[in-house]
């Protein structure tokens, strides 16, 4: 019977643990290992990748696709060694073979690596129901006469988009109309019409929705806009796609005969994923549905495009505009008094006949010209009480010193 023996920790350590890295940055870490008895290593080994995967059943069939980012592989070197009589051995075969190592219980032998991710789009780490994009590092421990030990650690990247583009920063807008039957009767129509600012946005931002809505049939209607996930797997010539409703906002009915418009009505984007869009087999992309709720027939629906971006896009964006603003008020000039004058007379403001003599604008037309109907709000007459006279002596040290 053969006895392996156990190794006491193995495992990957980034330099930067919490760090999310971009194309063309680098990544650096070490492998850690530590022995519960004396053991020889022939050597250690890492493999660095990055791949897009999708997978799902289509009845019997099995869609199935893969697309590779990265892939990095080395074999590291043990640079620092534990001092003293329980440092690690190195001695080499005369075959060529590679440089054999001994450790020691009670040291903690470290590896060092370091790579750099490829320039150009990456895909963004990504996590869904039929595909993923994941990255990760995974150290190989080669000993002999003893199966190879594995460890794995995964690290993030974000493929950065620039939201300042001029395509992402110019106005989207556009406009739909349904006519409405009932029982093959035409029954009026509901219009659509919307437009944003622009179609690049950040996490955190406010998107500002203009929008008109006419209603000409004899149903009460709802608008209604919602910010929608569209994920798109690729695989075998077959297509997949999930739509998933992140956040949303509703306005009031609109009853027949009647229109609306909302103006500036905002729609916060959430803390989601950037879009991925250079994926071959796997897409991520956001869309702001703009549309009508209307009883008995289909939802009159716009679709508006987004493209949510990096965190860097808001950041550069944020910081031109306070750049500007900045700017713009810098002729401002703020001269404060030495000493504040003191305000003048109320009683010379308002005088002390003024009044409210008449009732304020009714809240509905009166048919009967009558003004002793409730729609009505009257204000009672009433004078401004004058406030004490201005003085610079406090009244509470005067009584204090005639006492």
């Amino acid at each position: 019977m053969v006895m392996f023996k156990k190794i006491k920790s193995f495992e990957v350590v980034f330099n930067d643990p919490e760090k999310v890295y971009g194309s063309g940055e680098k990544v650096a870490g070490r492998v850690i290992v530590e022995v519960c008895e004396v053991t020889r290593v022939k050597a250690v080994r890492i493999l660095a990748c990055g791949v897009a995967k999708v997978l799902w059943m289509q009845g019997s069939q099995q869609c199935k696709q893969t697309s590779e980012y990265l892939r990095y592989e080395d074999t590291l070197l043990l640079e620092d060694q534990p001092t003293a009589s329980l440092m690690a051995t190195r001695f080499s075969f005369p075959s060529g073979e590679n440089e054999m190592v001994i450790m020691r219980p009670g040291n903690k032998y470290e590896y060092k690596f370091g790579f750099e991710l490829p320039q150009g789009p990456l895909g963004t780490s990504f996590k869904g129901k039929y595909g993923c994009v994941d990255y990760w590092v995974k150290a190989f421990l080669d000993r002999p006469s003893q199966p190879t030990q594995e460890t794995k650690k995964n690290f993030e990247v974000v493929d950065l988009v620039d939201v300042n583009t001029p395509d992402l920063m110019a106005p989207v807008s556009a406009k739909k109309e349904k006519k409405v039957s009932c029982m093959f009767i035409p029954d009026g129509r509901v219009s659509v019409s919307a437009r944003i600012d622009r179609k690049g946005f950040c996490e955190g931002d406010e998107i500002s929705i203009h929008a008109d809505f006419e209603n000409t049939c004899s149903r009460i209607v709802v608008p209604k806009a919602a910010i929608v996930a569209r994920h798109t797997y690729l695989a075998n010539g077959q297509t997949k796609v999930l739509t998933q409703k992140l956040s949303s906002v509703r306005g009031n009915h609109i009853i027949s005969g009647t229109c609306a418009s909302w103006r500036g009505k905002s729609l916060r984007v959430q803390k989601i994923r950037p879009s991925i869009l250079g994926c071959n087999i796997l897409r991520v992309e956001y869309s702001l549905l703009i549309y009508v709720s209307v009883p008995g027939s289909k939802k009159v629906i716009l679709d508006l495009p987004l493209v949510i971006g990096s965190r860097s896009g808001l950041s550069s964006r944020t910081s031109s505009m306070a750049s500007r603003t900045s700017s713009e008020m810098s002729w401002v000039d703020l001269n404060i008094p030495d000493t504040p004058e003191a305000p003048p007379c109320y009683m010379d403001v308002i005088p002390e006949d003024h009044r409210l003599e008449s009732p304020t604008t009714p809240l509905l037309d009166d048919m009967d010209g009558s003004q002793d109907s409730p729609i009505f709000m009257y204000a009672p007459e009433f004078k401004f009480m004058p406030p004490p006279t201005y003085t610079e002596v406090d009244p509470c040290i005067l009584n204090n010193n005639v006492q």
